[in-house]
């Protein structure tokens, strides 16, 4: 473990109580996690929230997360892409200034880039309380305590992994749905990604731990459970079952209540049939596949060390839709990988056309320090990337809207969400994702509201945004018919396509059905509770099931 703190003092129990102490007569110190990356990081900071409540934080107002207004702030750092740097003290530079008028403001910094740039964090950005790393998640509240008793930034980066992250308590963006992590670290080897040297080797969850954790899930109220791991599909090779990620999926296929089941990311060198035929005969794992391209040039993915060729890349594509006609597939891709040529880049043309994916990640691609890439002979050109790029884009922006135009007139049961649509609330639309992981936006239709088309569906009441006071219909004992919660769902027959997302707008109320769930139940009782009318009985500020863990944290008395 590499550990940096100027001065070093040792935090003892008398320590940690005069700290305490000093805080006991101040109100609640409040926190806030900005998150930067992947879906994983996403999780990570689920967990680094979870921790700060149980010390005694709360976080702030969303009015005040809006302003970076906290006592805490926490930026859950990426370093898979060149601009996650320029991110990171992009925000932190405005931090700074907020910092200087908030006396007790602290700020850390954790996540990949954190574990891979170390103390240059806090010598570029003195202002940095904390810096901590991808394995050592749970020494977060220990190290805020140490900076303000010390009044010196703490710099603590563990080398392997200290907990395993489940274990920690964990604070939920969503009562809905819920990421279930089976795996952490990866073993592949791939030349231009860092993130095996930053967050280890594969390390597996055992199969009744993870399934004890979704069904902790369905059991406060969620419906739907995504499965995460750097490389989900090669769960298992740890304790010797190569097939346990299948297996993985026909159990949560038997868990009471678990309505939507999806995962990410599987690699195409492990994806095995046994999986697809697991998707298509499991009737809660949604027909959604996320399948990394990355080239497809058999050339160029043998310079990424990627262990497939695209033959075999568009020989899964084939086995799944034959299984499973409706799926959606989406994928990564990275344009300018050193050594493309115009010929290699064609082929990856070729592929994306012949592979008709739902939508892309598309990224230029940039060298990352630490990766075999990076130093590579024939670095392309910024310009010659960019065009590249821009081809790509614009041939997977024509195949997605002719994939979305295939939607219209499907009728779709769609999982509300809270506000995913930047622009519902202008239009007075709803929003959430088909089984297929589609993105809808949906109007209530006039019967509901009496009101014209373009008008918003309850007069006074904006069901875009959470709930101002426990008069919102949505919180009430019988909610009106035909208005959804999140976490409810709805069928809807979709109008209009667009291509990355799709729209229905109902001309009468047989075009809309609402289904009331224990999901939109749990959402209503959590926000009664946040706006003072009773408790939530909607937590998951526990550790998992997998065994308690005593962290020896100190905590925030208030």
């Amino acid at each position: 473990m590499s550990t940096t703190a100027l001065p070093t003092a040792p935090l003892d129990a008398a320590t940690t109580d005069t700290a305490v102490g000093d805080a006991a007569s101040e109100q609640p110190r409040t926190y806030l996690v900005r998150t930067l990356g992947c879906q994983m990081n996403v999780h990570d900071s689920e967990h680094m929230a979870g921790m700060l409540e149980q010390a005694g934080y709360t976080r702030a107002s969303s009015q005040d997360e809006a302003a970076n207004a906290a006592d805490v702030v926490v930026i859950n750092t990426c370093a898979v892409r060149e601009n996650a740097a320029n991110k990171l003290y992009g925000n932190l530079g405005q931090l700074a200034g907020i910092k200087a008028t908030r006396p007790g403001m602290q700020i850390a910094v954790g996540g990949c880039l954190a574990q891979k740039d170390r103390g240059d964090i806090v010598a570029k950005a003195p202002w940095v309380d904390v810096v901590f790393g991808t394995h050592n998640l749970d020494a977060l509240p220990v190290l805020l305590e140490r900076a303000r008793h010390n009044e010196a930034a703490q710099v603590e980066i563990a080398e392997s992994l200290q907990v395993f992250p489940s274990t920690l308590p964990t604070k939920r963006e969503s009562v809905y749905a819920g990421w279930v992590s089976i795996s952490v670290g990866c073993n592949n080897t791939c030349t231009f990604c860092i993130v095996p040297h930053l967050r280890g080797k594969e390390r597996d969850r055992r199969p009744g731990e993870i399934l004890a954790e979704v069904e902790a899930l369905v059991a406060a109220g969620a419906i739907e459970v995504t499965l995460l791991g750097q490389n989900v599909n090669s769960y298992g090779v740890e304790f010797g079952d190569r097939g346990a990620f299948a297996k993985l999926l026909r159990a949560c296929g038997r868990i009471e209540g678990l309505e939507r089941v999806r995962f990410t990311s599987p690699h195409p060198a492990a994806f095995t049939d046994d999986v697809i035929a697991a998707m298509a005969e499991t009737p809660n794992v949604m027909p959604q596949l996320h399948m990394p391209l990355q080239s497809g040039s058999d050339r160029i993915l043998r310079a990424m060390r990627r262990s497939y060729r695209s033959e075999k890349f568009l020989g899964i594509l084939d086995r799944v839709r034959a299984a499973m006609p409706d799926a959606s597939i989406t994928t990564d891709i990275i344009v300018g990988f050193p050594g493309e040529t115009e010929e290699d880049f064609a082929e990856t043309m070729r592929v994306v056309e012949a592979s008709r994916f739902s939508s892309a990640f598309i990224f230029q691609y940039s060298p990352r320090p630490g990766t075999p890439a990076a130093t590579m002979e024939d670095q392309l050109p910024k310009a010659v990337v960019q065009e590249r790029f821009e081809r790509l884009l614009a041939l997977q922006e024509r195949i997605g809207a002719e994939e979305a135009d295939q939607q219209v007139g499907r009728t779709l049961e769609v999982l509300v969400a809270e506000g995913s649509g930047r622009k519902d609330g202008a239009t007075h639309r709803l929003s959430g994702r088909a089984a297929d992981n589609r993105l809808v936006h949906f109007r209530l239709t006039t019967s509901v509201s009496d009101t014209l088309p373009d008008a918003a569906p309850l007069p006074g009441v904006d069901l875009t945004q959470a709930p101002a006071d426990l008069d919102d219909p949505r919180l009430s004992d019988v909610v009106p018919a035909g208005v959804p919660r999140p976490g409810d769902t709805v069928t809807v027959t979709v109008t209009r396509a667009a291509p990355h997302h799709l729209i229905a707008e109902p001309a009468d109320a047989s075009g809309l059905v609402v289904r009331r769930t224990r999901s939109g139940d749990a959402w209503a009782a959590r926000e009664k509770a946040r706006l003072g009318g009773g408790e939530d009985e909607h937590s998951h500020g526990t550790p998992a099931p997998s065994g308690p863990v005593s962290l020896g944290l100190p905590t925030l008395r208030r």
